[in-house]
């Protein structure tokens, strides 16, 4: 009698309880792209897991959905598997199949609901609605599904295969199934990431929606800092104030870790103890960006802490925004790369326009102080897939972020936005309203600038 007035009342739970925490696209969406899996897939079958809760120290971080399971399925609850099977005509004596997609759910762990949360089950009849399946089955049935839809001629299951070594969200459930006989010995085996890869490289336009929103609350996050910056703070005050404030906004976490670096720190490419002081004279790297229904956004910008550049902070900031704007100029869709090397590489603009103003305190060129790429896809992930050796084009996504760094100075300067290619080939910046001239860095900063946004 207890269980079963346990179960109701996680049953209530979850009705009383909205069962998407965050803005998602419609599931026609993810259906779209399951269609669109099936259909490069031959005679092929995908399967696919979901991330699982954490369990011990690691608990208290949070679960988040893998990002390859999420983007066919918008399903952010862990344990899940994904089985898609494309339609096959009948030949050689074997009947048609038809196009299959089942969505399978872990049986209720109801002790660990109690801590996690009431889950949505197989067994819910409002559970192919709510999940945009046409079948949503119990994971113990996964197994048997498989058997029934794996041919002996070309058997060939696409998966999230991990790397030598390494882990993902297939690997125990692969070994569990082989432990269960499910897959016959003429069964291969192919890593479904490649696929998946170049269908995520251009974002449909729920996806810009999405990071649009996560670029709009992260500015908010840079506009808070603007107003907030002066000497005697620390870093960590700035990050969590950041953070703070893109979460107001509705992101759900940070996008990575935040990056706040002032003077000698801000020199420190991935510098995340954010620790120190904020001194008065220094300049204040702030890399911090918040990810929102699941999408990233990545902002840098770099402020002088007491709100005014000093002539050679000034000077190295204004080449830094030097090479930013000369590689937006130089960018056609098509054509344009972010690779380091090419014809049509951006980055070699930026660092050509890096090395040819301005000098180190030796006399030496600044292209030396250019350390890191020009640029990286953005999506589920901040580093999305995505090959820089090939032509950026329309519904892609990725950040245009040159900088300088002089341990020497104690000066660091990061400029970085984020960018989408619109349907007609024009490269349009998501985070075009926050400063981003030197004189708008100071205005912002000012009691004047301390109103906008």
């Amino acid at each position: 009698m207890r269980k079963i007035s346990s179960f109701l009342l996680l049953a209530l739970l979850l009705a009383s309880s909205p069962l998407f925490a965050f803005e998602r696209q419609p599931n026609e969406a993810y259906r779209a792209r399951r269609l669109a899996l099936a259909g490069k897939m031959g005679n092929g079958v995908a399967l696919l897991f979901a991330a699982t809760e954490s369990e011990g120290p690691n608990a208290i971080y949070g679960f988040r959905q893998d990002d390859y399971f999420y983007y066919l399925t918008g399903w952010t609850e862990p344990g899940a598997a994904l089985l898609i099977a494309p339609a096959v005509a009948a030949r050689d004596g074997r009947p048609a199949r038809p196009y299959t997609e089942v969505l399978y759910l872990p049986a209720h762990n109801l002790s660990q609901e109690r801590w996690t949360g009431p889950k949505l089950g197989a067994e819910n009849p409002e559970a192919p609605r709510l999940t945009g399946f046409d079948r949503v089955e119990p994971l113990d049935r996964m197994a048997a599904d498989l058997r029934q839809l794996l041919s002996p001629a070309g058997a060939v299951i696409f998966s999230d295969i991990p790397q030598q070594g390494g882990e993902s969200p297939a690997s125990r459930p692969l070994s569990w199934l082989r432990r269960d006989n499910a897959f016959p010995t003429y069964v291969s085996f192919v890593d479904a990431k490649p696929i998946l890869d170049e269908m995520r490289k251009a974002k449909d336009g729920g996806e810009i929606a999405l990071i649009r929103s996560a670029a709009n609350a992260s500015m908010a996050a840079h506009w808070a800092a603007f107003r907030a910056m002066r000497p005697g703070l620390t870093e960590r005050y700035i990050a969590g104030l950041m953070t703070g404030r893109f979460e107001e906004q509705g992101c759900e976490r940070p996008a990575y870790a935040p990056i706040v670096g002032s003077g000698f720190n801000g020199t420190v490419l991935h510098y995340s103890a954010d620790d120190g002081p904020i001194r008065d004279g220094d300049l204040v790297v702030m890399d911090v960006a918040g990810e929102y229904g699941m999408y990233a956004s990545d902002i840098t910008r770099t402020v002088p802490a007491d709100g005014h550049f000093t002539p050679r902070q000034r000077e190295i900031y204004d080449i830094v925004l030097g090479a930013q704007r000369a590689a937006i100029a130089a960018f056609q869709s098509g054509r344009s790369t972010l690779a380091k090397e090419g014809p049509n590489s951006l980055y070699k603009v930026a660092y050509d326009y890096i090395n040819t103003h301005g000098k180190d305190l030796h006399g030496q060129p600044l292209g030396q102080y250019f350390l890191h790429g020009l640029g990286h896809f953005v999506g589920l992930d901040v580093h999305d897939p995505g090959d820089t050796e090939k032509p950026l084009g329309p519904g892609m996504v990725f950040t245009i972020e040159p900088g300088i760094y002089l341990p020497e100075e104690k000066l660091g300067v990061r400029i970085e936005d984020i960018f989408y290619v619109d349907k007609d080939g024009k490269l349009v910046d998501l985070t075009e309203e926050l400063p981003h001239s030197a004189d708008e860095v100071e205005k912002a900063m000012s009691r004047q600038g301390a109103s906008g946004q």
